[in-house]
């Protein structure tokens, strides 16, 4: 990205690669997800793409984006 915020063109030919983009999954209140290291839990709030916070029964806890160790149930 340039200083301004947009993605530089890259012509076809250019060896340079993109750089990968990822995608990170929305979750809503109230979804069920199990996470690597904490377990099952229930999304309580959402901060934008920011983060997540789930509710793991002992604990809530605040999941930061990318959400790469939880997933959906």
């Amino acid at each position: 990205m340039s200083k301004s915020g947009v993605p530089k063109r890259r012509l076809p030919t250019s060896p340079f690669k993109d750089p990968a983009v990822t995608v990170c999954d929305r979750y809503a209140v109230g979804d069920r997800v199990i996470h690597d290291t904490y377990g099952l839990g229930q999304v309580v709030g959402i901060e934008a793409d920011i983060a997540v916070l789930v509710d793991f029964g002992p604990q809530q806890e605040r999941i930061p984006s990318p959400f790469s160790k939880m997933s959906h149930l």
